[in-house]
C-alpha cells in the first residue's frame, strides 16, 4: 500500500527529507506548464537520492498529492469550533479562492491520475480526512462523515475550478454549505422518524375527507 512519507518516524532525518522533498515538488509544480512534474527532477532539487524518493512516494502523482495535501492543511486548517456553518463557511470560502492559485488543479488531476493507476491515494489525503472529520465531531454531526464533505463540497469545488465557471467565493461557499446542512437536517429527521414532507401525518394525504368536504359544502 502506498503511504506518505515520514510516518514511521516523524521528526530528525525523516522529517528534514519529508520537508526537502515537499518543497521541491512545489517549486516544480509553480513551474510546470502542464501541472505535471518529474521525479528525478525533484529529487534532484530537493537533495534527496532518487531510491528514497521512489521507495517513499512510489510516483510523481503521489509527490504532488502529498506535497499539496501538505501545503493545504498548514495553510488552511479546518476549525472545529463547533458551529459546524461557520467552519464550513470559512473554510470553503479560502478553498475557492485558492482553486484560482497555481498547482492546485495539478492535486486534483493529479488524484485522479493515481486513482486511475490503482495507487492508494487515500493514504496522502488521511490528514485532511481527519481535519474533515474533526470539524463533524466537534459539531456533533453524527450522521456525516468525511465523504460527505468530499461529495458535497470537494467534487463540484474542483469540477467548477476545472470548467473555469466564473464564482463569488462567498456566495459560492454559502450554496454548498446549506446543502450539507440540508442533508444533515434530513438525515436528523429520518433518524428520528420524523415524516419526510411537512402538511402529511405518516405518510397520508393532507387533503380533507369527503365527510369534511361534504360539510363545508353543506
Amino acid at each position: 500500500m502506498t503511504q506518505a512519507s515520514g510516518t514511521a518516524r516523524p521528526g530528525g532525518r525523516t522529517a528534514r527529507t519529508r520537508e526537502a522533498v515537499r518543497a521541491a515538488t512545489r517549486e516544480l509544480l509553480a513551474e510546470s506548464a502542464d501541472g505535471t512534474v518529474d521525479i528525478t527532477e525533484v529529487s534532484a532539487r530537493s537533495g534527496v537520492h532518487l531510491a528514497t524518493v521512489y521507495r517513499r512516494w512510489r510516483s510523481a502523482d503521489g509527490l504532488i498529492i502529498d506535497a499539496v495535501v501538505d501545503e493545504l492543511g498548514s495553510r488552511s486548517p479546518l476549525p472545529a469550533t463547533g458551529d459546524l456553518q461557520a467552519d464550513l463557511h470559512a473554510w470553503i470560502t479560502n478553498l475557492l479562492s485558492d482553486l484560482t492559485r497555481p498547482g492546485h488543479l495539478a492535486f486534483f488531476r493529479a488524484l485522479l491520475r493515481a486513482g486511475g493507476e490503482g495507487q492508494d491515494t487515500r493514504s496522502f489525503a488521511e490528514p485532511r480526512i481527519q481535519q474533515i472529520q474533526a470539524t463533524l465531531d466537534a459539531a456533533g454531526a453524527t450522521v456525516l462523515t468525511w465523504v460527505d464533505i468530499f461529495e458535497l463540497v470537494l467534487a463540484p469545488a474542483y469540477v467548477r475550478a476545472l470548467l473555469t465557471l466564473p464564482m463569488d467565493p462567498a456566495t459560492e461557499a454559502a450554496r454548498l454549505v446549506d446543502n450539507v446542512l440540508a442533508v444533515r437536517a434530513a438525515r436528523e429527521r429520518t433518524a428520528a422518524g420524523a415524516p419526510a414532507t411537512a402538511g402529511t401525518a405518516q405518510g397520508r394525504d393532507s387533503r380533507p375527507s369527503p365527510a369534511v368536504s361534504s360539510a363545508r359544502r353543506g
